[in-house]
């Protein structure tokens, strides 16, 4: 896994995101897959518990990983919603999102 570099502008960034997809296969083996090319994967296998273990601990290690940029935009701030009159400040905390796609 890679480290964020830290940003050197001042323009305000969207924030990062990681993709780590556990996909099933015909024959039951299963691979998993992160959109970080620099990421190491397991090969694929049918030992589907080992898989989910590591696609759990690959998403950790990225959220440990990430820090809150102070340039950093909340998601719809860097799509300019319109809900956003005033100013925002987005230096909160990293937050993960879990989704399943059956």
């Amino acid at each position: 896994m890679t480290s964020a570099s830290p940003e050197t502008s001042t323009d305000r960034v969207p924030g990062r995101a990681w993709t780590i997809r556990l996909t099933g296969h015909s024959d039951r083996s299963a691979t998993v897959s992160c959109t970080t090319a620099a990421c190491r994967m397991p090969p694929r296998s049918k030992d589907l518990a080992a898989l989910r273990s590591f696609a759990a601990q690959h998403a950790a290690a990225h959220a440990k990983a990430a820090t809150v940029r102070p340039n950093a935009w909340c998601h719809c701030g860097s799509q300019q919603c319109s809900a956003h009159t005033e100013p925002v400040h987005c230096a909160g905390s990293v937050v993960l999102i879990v989704r399943h796609d059956p």
